[in-house]
């Protein structure tokens, strides 16, 4: 399912359901109860790509020696947020990635096959809080897997929220 957030944040959800009725009837409410639209199919998925994420500890590993790894193992894209360091793929190479950064005696905090955004979208002020609140409501639903989207809030609004 996909649809648009406050502030016109694309979200895209996977789920998992024996009852699709059900299913879209509990994400409808929860966009419409705070302030988002559920689109019609492919309204949102052509704005993300399906890659495979690789999350390292930065504090373990040097960064030479983790881009090194990843890198002559076929990863895409090294990147550091936060703490981690994060390997992205190409799903056809997920797997090839993983297992030749464990034989680097490397060791995988964790692994998924990801919705990343092309593109993102700066979100603030009232949008901000309700587009994490939507995601929160998603994320709560039963039959919901996982939540991605392409919003982007400041640091210190996003700290503000969660406290």
């Amino acid at each position: 399912y996909e649809g648009y957030g406050p502030g016109g944040a694309a979200i895209f959800i996977e789920v998992t359901t024996d009852n699709a009725n059900r299913t879209v009837a509990e994400i409808r409410h929860a966009f419409s109860r705070n302030g988002g639209n559920l689109g019609a199919s492919n309204s949102v998925a052509w704005m993300f790509d399906k890659k495979g994420q690789i999350y390292l500890d930065a504090a373990r590993y040097g960064e030479d020696t983790t881009l090194e790894a990843a890198l002559d193992a076929g990863a895409e894209d090294f990147t550091r947020e936060g703490e981690q360091y994060v390997v992205t793929t190409a799903p056809s190479a997920f797997h090839s990635v993983q297992d030749a950064i464990k034989a680097r005696r490397l060791e995988i905090d964790s692994a998924e096959l990801a919705m990343v955004p092309r593109n993102t979208v700066k979100v603030e002020g009232a949008d901000a809080e309700r587009i994490l609140r939507l995601v929160e409501v998603l994320e709560e639903l039963d039959d919901v897997s996982k939540v991605f989207s392409n919003f982007d809030i400041d640091a210190a609004q996003l700290a503000e929220a969660e406290a």
